[in-house]
């Protein structure tokens, strides 16, 4: 299973494949047209008080766990389950503006669709 996590800045490349959005707010200063995202499921990202909680000084590792448990809910979990189901057929990479991926949200979903 190819699940990767990069920065939706960053120019789209041959072996992305299905490119997934998973910010809940589109990025800034970007065009629909230039960042070639395939799917866009809000439903995966963090609460809006979660998101806030985080930035507001909250440690990544406490982040994960409470949005891990956000992630249990029906709609999250269904999304979830179907994201997985297409990055066993295929290449898979999140999209995040983030400007630390390796410790956001983007990071605990590839954790889990690859676990």
């Amino acid at each position: 299973m190819s699940v990767r996590v990069r920065r939706i800045y960053e120019p789209p490349e041959p072996d992305d494949g299905l490119r997934v959005l998973v910010d809940r707010l589109w990025p800034r200063g970007l065009a629909r047209d230039e960042a070639h995202v395939d799917q866009w499921p809000k439903g995966l990202t963090p609460s809006t008080e979660l998101r806030k909680w985080y930035h507001g000084g909250g440690t990544y590792e406490e982040f994960r766990r409470r949005y891990e448990a956000e992630l249990d809910a029906t709609e999250a979990a269904g999304l979830l389950d179907g994201l997985r189901e297409t990055a066993r057929k295929g290449p898979v990479t999140l999209l995040t503006a983030s400007k630390t991926p390796e410790e956001s949200h983007a990071r605990v979903l590839a954790d889990l669709l690859k676990g």
